[in-house]
């Protein structure tokens, strides 16, 4: 059995793929497969991908009038020859895509090779290549209920199956995440995350927030600020008296996720898979640019009682501040939101997606 696999370069689309190699080996031991990325991907910062790789020449497209848009687009017809030659030469019995511009030929072309074809959404509003190669490709697993309402005419294809994390991302005994940090468990501790990157916004206008709490001995906070910004805060800290475990890069994830009571993040789809995965009560600040998906995907968290919303203008102001002072006093309400996941959560959705891709139909 040989299975190609295809994702765009950003974590958000690798992470769920190899996630799904992973289970797509355990179940099957003997399946040939092959990961293929683009040219620019974020593959030499996630570690050793134990997987054959390949790589095609295609670079995102804009809808504008600019010199580098002639270069994106001769290199997406190139792009395209090398997926056709990687689809004769390894003769795949699926192509299973997770989305962005680099699946559209690969898919399109499977679909003419008539090769069986999956593709898997990881946000709630799809993407442009997953509307496109929906038509043609012959499921199309989503991440939330939601995203069913932009697929109306093709719902015999739709399979709802959660959005995959990484297997090293496992649940902790709350004291023994605590005691990775050092923090002492009669404390609430809040996790800030704003991206692989760091967020500027959500670096400084969590520092400016937590600022304003009057009992500053109750908390304890670990912070993944990205390495911009790290020297910067670790001068405003300084005098806030908390303790803080300032971090640029975490990869034990699985130990903040299982310490934290509260998280500051924005939403991200594999960032919202993974507290959703732990039940985080979750203040989500969503980027506000990026085709609204992440106002879309909070929106989900925030209608099941998961989550709070603030829009990232009202950083400005002391709103997260506010929010996060009621939280801390407010236990009940913290209890609701992490109970509130059960009806959003898919723990097994890599199983999910290789039953789907795998199965005869």
């Amino acid at each position: 059995m040989r299975v190609l696999i295809v994702t765009g370069a950003s974590g958000g689309h690798i992470f769920p793929a190899l996630s799904f190699l992973d289970t797509l080996r355990e179940k099957y031991k003997n399946a040939d497969t092959l990961l293929v990325l683009p040219q620019r991907s974020i593959e030499n910062q996630i570690g050793d991908i134990y997987y054959k790789v390949k790589h095609i020449s295609i670079s995102p497209i804009k809808l504008s009038f600019e010199l580098k848009n002639l270069f994106a687009i001769l290199n997406f017809l190139k792009g395209s020859w090398e997926s056709i030659f990687i689809l004769l030469t390894f003769r795949p019995d699926i192509v299973v895509g997770f989305g962005s511009i680099i699946s559209i030929p690969m898919l399109f072309f499977a679909w003419i090779f008539r090769i069986k074809t999956l593709i898997h959404e990881q946000n709630v509003i799809p993407g442009r290549a997953t509307r496109f190669l929906a038509f043609f490709v012959d499921r199309v697993a989503i991440s939330f209920e939601e995203t069913k309402n932009y697929f109306q005419n093709l719902k015999r294809k739709i399979v709802l199956t959660g959005n995959p994390i990484r297997k090293g991302l496992i649940r902790y005994e709350k004291n023994t995440a605590l005691d990775f940090f050092g923090f002492k468990s009669d404390k609430f501790t809040i996790l800030v995350m704003g991206g692989s990157q760091g967020s500027q916004r959500i670096n400084l206008g969590f520092v400016k927030a937590i600022s304003t709490i009057s009992d500053k001995s109750t908390l304890q906070v670990i912070h993944l600020c990205g390495l911009k910004d790290y020297d910067l805060l670790k001068e405003k800290y300084k005098d806030l008296n908390i303790d803080i475990k300032l971090i640029s890069f975490l990869s034990d994830m699985q130990y903040a996720y299982s310490a934290c009571d509260l998280a500051v993040s924005r939403a991200g789809a594999t960032t919202l898979a993974e507290i959703i995965f732990f039940n985080l009560p979750t203040v989500i600040i969503p980027y506000p640019f990026a085709y609204r998906h992440q106002v879309a995907n909070a929106r989900v968290l925030e209608k099941q009682g998961c989550a709070i919303i603030i829009n990232d203008g009202e950083l400005d102001n002391d709103i997260l501040g506010q929010t996060i002072n009621y939280l801390i006093k407010d236990s009940n309400r913290i209890r609701a939101m992490r109970s509130s996941y059960t009806s959003i959560s898919y723990p097994n959705a890599s199983d999910l997606i290789v039953e789907e891709a795998l199965s005869p139909n």
